[in-house]
């Protein structure tokens, strides 16, 4: 009886480890995804040498996520999590050549701002690493560490809250792509499920106000491209041959 129950347990726990690897790889292409999709807005920005009303506070916002998330996978930090270190890394490296390029291409004012941000950043995660090595209990740097990482999250999520206004205020998604709203609901959905398979509350907590918030840019995008479509078929449709 004892050795079965043992290997329902076994069992239980290697299910657990494999729906764990699953949704981090699909957290993984998602966020790939999530990465990829400004490149039509700096497309944009590079033709027309202009920023224009577009911010680049979230991609200083998702910079300082990646590099803190990515210290909290470490093995330095906590266990069991390749998939963070990965998706971390590969995002820091996308968001650092964003903010390069808008640094290139907008006025002198946000020009020297930004820079002060990204300084900021490279200050900002130097003092957390080095912080958290000089605390010699494993379990105090894990907690230390993670409500860190969870915070920056929580703030990364919390960005587009500036292009939600802007949506609201002009009553048009043409500053919020859909498949930057989609990317992030997916890969916030993953992550908040691999952070239950590994019982790890500083990734689901997260994570899963992130995918809120993922609903809620997604339910926004649906209301306002329907009334914009809407407008647009009501006037006649006027064919200029000049």
């Amino acid at each position: 009886m004892t050795e079965q129950l043992l290997m329902d347990f076994f069992a239980f726990n290697g299910s657990l480890s494999t729906w764990k690897d699953v949704a981090g790889i699909a957290g993984n292409i998602f966020a790939f995804g999530l990465f990829v999709s400004p490149m039509p807005t700096f497309r944009r920005i590079m033709r027309n040498k202009s920023t224009e009303q577009f911010s680049g506070l979230p991609y200083i916002y998702a910079l300082l996520n990646c590099l803190i998330c990515l210290w909290y996978g470490t093995p330095s930090i906590s266990h069991s999590n390749v998939m963070l270190m990965t998706v971390n890394s590969v995002g820091a490296t996308f968001q650092l050549c964003y903010i390069i390029l808008f640094i290139l291409h907008t006025d002198k004012k946000n020009k020297t701002r930004m820079l002060v941000l990204l300084l900021l950043v490279f200050v900002a995660v130097g003092l957390i690493v080095a912080g958290s090595l000089q605390i010699p209990d494993n379990l105090t740097r894990w907690y230390f560490v993670g409500f860190l990482s969870c915070a920056s999250l929580v703030s990364m999520f919390a960005s587009p809250l500036f292009v939600i206004k802007l949506v609201i205020q002009t009553k048009s998604v043409e500053f919020m792509p859909f498949y930057l709203s989609l990317s992030t609901f997916l890969m916030s959905a993953s992550f908040f499920l691999y952070g239950l398979f590994n019982s790890d509350a500083f990734v689901y907590t997260p994570n899963g106000i992130g995918t809120i918030l993922g609903i809620v840019q997604l339910s926004l995008y649906c209301y306002y491209h329907r009334n914009s479509v809407e407008e647009e078929t009501k006037e006649p449709l006027i064919v200029s041959y000049v």
